[in-house]
């Protein structure tokens, strides 16, 4: 008799083959057979009119903070994932000497708009070296799997002190070394790579660039060596990608003899750079580097309303009047002044980069658009109605009982559709990225973009091809698994680990992101549900029931090179 077998789904596997109907059984955490399974389950799921799929592998969120204090990881754990890394874009809080946390939180504060209060009540730093704070991971059962990687700042930092905060520091003969000395000894405890930035828009809170962002050819050759004597460990970037510096970061990965993975978007200023980028990364694979493009499926939306970080009407001068009250207190305010309305709507000559965004924004439905239309944009609703661009942004935030929701999506949409976001998830040398879960809380929701790849590439997308359901769910699954080396998951095959989705795929959603005030401290943030996931199994243990959780952690710290530990003991 099996623990479980899941009866009758339409199996798609994550390798990428076609689509049958099979069962599926599990023992001791692990799949002992997919096909017709004679024997009983322990338990038993009819699965007939149901997808059944490996659980989804995020390779890009930013929980190292909240891994530390959320046992579940929501929102990720209600969108199928059932194994996060983080410590992506060079930021996140080991190596650290006591006594220096406030920079730490003050460039993940600036880099990923998590709050500074939020993290210096939630993050206890009980560690000082990067394997004492994976031993304090460790320590703790949760929702998925989680692994983490080293990041280039915290490192430069601990190691170089205040000098490491800025990028025009160069690092002495002797710190390189030391850099390299700390990062072989985390990766040989179980990080899963290094990561970096070289992007201006990282900035930490008091408006510094990332310092890490010229880090120069020596600086980075001594941290790939590092890699090669470990050999382990994937090299992560997001960068601007000027001139010369994918050409820097390949050599970087063909010195570690590593993976090198990058951060690719598409962006307006620039549109066509992401192919050059490609171009690079096919190069180099012709070559023989590993390298692959880390791609979203969807556009990148900075999310704007009355309560969020970034408020239209937040720096008109009357805003001030409303910043002692509560949210609600606002709302009603603004539906009963009428002169206090007139004065935020006159005071918008002076917020010409809003302006901007406001005009290419868009209304974020009960049922949430990711393609949307350009003529049904802010300009355009104003336009029709014959109002001021701002009196429509006022009429649409006060709606709901001041919940409204406006999306401006600022990258990946260029032209006013996906048709490079398809092109990039298409290619062979990507991987999927881009959910950012963990970070920009009250800026960015994208933390759901392991549902809507499926709904919108797989089902819903009427502006252009759909991608085939087979292949998206590879992507996100066994491809995105071996690009870390994550060999034991992302397959429904024999001896696999059971981490498993059970979706009605009819059903499969987004709702509309919310604002909720549960971080530590009393922080805010966005979050966004899911409705469709029928059931959610880590290690062949269910943490998610019909859209919500069971209250079972069956996850574990995962440390590269040593995967099984992952599995509890039973299953």
């Amino acid at each position: 008799m099996h623990d479980l077998v899941i009866r009758g789904g339409t199996v798609i596997d994550g390798t990428g083959a076609p689509r049958r109907q099979a069962d599926v059984a599990i023992d001791s955490g692990r799949i002992a057979a997919v096909g017709d399974v004679p024997a009983r389950g322990r338990r038993e799921i009819d699965a007939r009119g149901l997808l059944v799929t490996p659980g989804f592998v995020d390779i890009h969120t930013h929980y190292d903070g909240q891994a530390t204090w959320d046992q579940d990881l929501t929102p990720s754990c209600w969108h199928g994932v059932t194994t996060a890394i983080f410590g992506n874009c060079g930021v996140g809080f080991a190596p650290v000497k006591a006594g220096t946390t406030d920079f730490l939180i003050n460039l993940m504060e600036g880099v990923e708009d998590i709050p500074g209060t939020v993290l210096d009540e939630g993050v206890s730093f009980d560690w000082e070296s990067f394997p004492d704070y994976l031993d304090t991971l460790a320590r703790q059962p949760r929702t998925m799997d989680v692994g983490a990687q080293v990041p280039h700042s915290a490192l430069r930092f601990y190691v170089m002190g205040e000098r490491g905060a800025s990028h025009t520091e160069t690092p002495t003969a002797q710190e390189m070394e030391r850099m390299g000395e700390l990062l072989e000894e985390a990766l040989r405890a179980g990080a899963f790579g290094f990561t970096t930035s070289r992007t201006t828009k990282h900035r930490a809170r008091d408006g510094r660039l990332v310092p890490t962002l010229t880090a120069d050819e020596p600086e980075l050759f001594a941290l790939a060596q590092a890699m090669r004597r470990a050999g382990s460990g994937v090299l992560e970037v997001n960068s601007d990608w000027g001139p010369g510096e994918f050409e820097i970061l390949r050599a970087a990965a063909e010195v570690a003899g590593r993976p090198l993975s990058c951060l690719l978007l598409e962006y307006s200023s620039d549109p066509d750079r992401w192919r050059q980028v490609m171009a690079g990364i096919h190069a180099a694979r012709a070559a023989g580097v590993d390298a692959s493009a880390q791609v979203a499926g969807r556009p990148v939306g900075v999310i704007m309303s009355l309560e969020t970080s970034i408020n239209p009407f937040g720096a008109h001068p009357s805003w001030s009047e409303l910043e002692p009250l509560s949210p609600a207190q606002r709302v009603r305010r603004l539906r009963e002044d009428a002169a206090l309305r007139a004065r935020l709507l006159a005071e918008e000559s002076g917020n010409r980069r809003m302006q901007g965004m406001l005009e290419k924004s868009y209304l974020i439905g009960d049922r949430p658009d990711y393609e949307p239309d350009p003529r049904h944009c802010l300009a355009e609703l104003a336009r029709a109605d014959g109002v001021s661009l701002w009196e429509m942004a006022m009429e649409l935030l006060l709606a709901d009982d001041g919940r409204g929701l406006l999306m401006h999506p600022f990258e990946n949409y260029a032209h006013g559709n996906l048709e490079a976001v398809r092109e990039m998830l298409a290619d062979e040398a990507s991987v999927i990225s881009g959910s950012d879960a963990g970070a920009h809380v009250s800026t960015i929701c994208d933390a759901s973009a392991p549902t809507t790849l499926l709904t919108i590439w797989g089902r819903d997308r009427s502006r252009g091809a759909q991608l085939p359901l087979e292949f998206l769910v590879r992507k996100q699954t066994l491809g995105n698994a071996l690009s870390y080396g994550l060999t034991d998951r992302g397959a429904l095959a024999p001896g696999m680990r059971a981490d498993i989705n059970v979706i009605d795929f009819e059903k499969l959603r987004v709702r509309k992101p919310e604002i909720v005030y549960d971080l530590p401290a009393g922080g805010r943030r966005l979050i966004q549900r899911a409705d469709g996931y029928r059931h959610t199994f880590v290690a062949g243990v269910e943490t998610l029931r019909d859209d919500e959780l069971t209250g079972e952690r069956p996850g574990r710290l995962l440390r590269a090179g040593r995967l099984t530990e992952a599995v509890p003991a039973g299953g």
